[in-house]
C-alpha cells in the first residue's frame, strides 16, 4: 500500500426501514486534516478522469452506488513508496469503504459498471492553484485506464 493511503471499512445498520452507515467521524484517526468540503459526482459507465494530483489537500472518498476502479501514484521523492502504484475497488459489491488520498498522491478512477456515485470529502475549500494534472497516458506512470479488473 502506499505510504498514507488508508482505507477504512464502514459497517452498515439494517432494519426493515434502511441501510444506516457512518462514513467518516471528525473523531476517526484518518481524518485528522479535518474538514473543508463535501463533494459529489455522478460518473456515466466507461468514463475516467485522471490524474489528479494536490500539494496540500487530502481527499477521502466514498462509492455509496457504482463500482469504481481507483488508482493511486506516489509522487511524492521524499516517500518511501514513492513512484508506486496502487489499485482499489470502490462500490457496494466490493465492500462499503472510505479511501483516505494524501497530497503528493496522484488519483484517478474509471466507472466499471452502471451510473457510479463519488461522494468526496476535502481537508481544504478548493483552490485552483492546489490542483496538480499528469495527462492519463503518462509514460512515466504508465498505467492502463482500459484494462479491466482481473477475472477470477
Amino acid at each position: 500500500m502506499i505510504e498514507g493511503v488508508e482505507v477504512k471499512e464502514l459497517v452498515g445498520h439494517a432494519d426493515d426501514r434502511q441501510v444506516f452507515r457512518e462514513v467518516i467521524r471528525v473523531t476517526d484517526a484518518f481524518f485528522g486534516e479535518g474538514f473543508g468540503q463535501l463533494s459529489y459526482a455522478l460518473m456515466h459507465p466507461g468514463t475516467a478522469k485522471a490524474w489528479h494530483v494536490h500539494a496540500r489537500q487530502v481527499d477521502w472518498w466514498y462509492v455509496p452506488m457504482g463500482a469504481l476502479k481507483v488508482a493511486l501514484y506516489d509522487t511524492r521523492s521524499d516517500s518511501p513508496t514513492c513512484g508506486e502504484l496502487q489499485e482499489l475497488l470502490l462500490g457496494p459489491e466490493y465492500g462499503h469503504k472510505v479511501v483516505r488520498i494524501p497530497p503528493g498522491v496522484a488519483h484517478g478512477c474509471r466507472v466499471l459498471g452502471g451510473i457510479t456515485q463519488l461522494f468526496y470529502v476535502t481537508s481544504r475549500v478548493y483552490d485552483p492553484a492546489d490542483e496538480g494534472r499528469i495527462p492519463h497516458d503518462d509514460p512515466t506512470i504508465g498505467y492502463d485506464w482500459t484494462r479491466m479488473p482481473a477475472i477470477t
